[in-house]
C-alpha cells in the first residue's frame, strides 16, 4: 500500500540512525492515524527488544515494527527483518501483554516499511500480521 504524507519532511541527511528513527516513526504513526488506528504507546523497551508503535486498529491490539530504508539500499524496510529481529519483537510483544495482563485480547504484530518515494514524499507499506509466533 503506498500513500502520500502532507507536508513532510525527509529527514537530512546529517541526522544520527536514532533521529531518522524517530522521524520513520512519527510518518508511520500520523500514516496509521489517517486509516483509523490509535497509537496508544511508542518506543515500549523491555529486556526482550524494543516495540516501535502500539495501537489499536478496531478492537485489536497491534504492535508495530517500523522500517524506515533510504533509496538505492540494498533490502527494502521488511526485507531486512530477520530472524533475530522477528524473535525481539515476539519477546517484547509477549512481555507488554504479560505486564498489562493482556493475554487474552486479539493482536497481532504488523510491519510499516518507509521508503521515499518518486512522486510523493513516501511510500509506505503496511504488513498486516508480517510476524507470527
Amino acid at each position: 500500500m503506498t500513500a502520500r504524507e502532507g507536508n513532510e519532511h525527509r529527514p537530512p541527511a546529517t541526522t544520527t540512525r536514532k533521529q531518522q528513527g524517530d522521524h520513520a516513526e512519527g510518518v508511520a504513526a500520523r500514516y496509521l492515524a489517517s486509516r483509523g488506528v490509535t497509537i496508544i504507546d511508542r518506543n515500549v523497551f523491555s529486556r526482550g527488544g524494543e516495540i516501535d508503535l502500539i495501537g489499536r486498529d478496531g478492537q485489536t491490539l497491534v504492535f508495530f515494527e517500523v522500517r524506515y530504508r533510504k533509496q538505492g539500499g540494498l533490502t527494502d524496510g521488511a526485507g531486512s527483518i530477520g530472524w533475530r529481529k522477528q524473535q525481539r519483537v515476539l519477546r517484547a510483544a509477549s512481555w507488554y501483554l504479560h505486564r498489562h495482563g493482556l493475554w487474552n485480547h486479539d493482536c497481532r504484530i504488523d510491519v510499516i516499511a518507509i521508503a521515499p518515494g518518486d512522486t510523493h514524499k513516501y511510500k509506505i507499506h503496511w504488513i498486516r500480521n508480517a510476524i507470527q509466533a
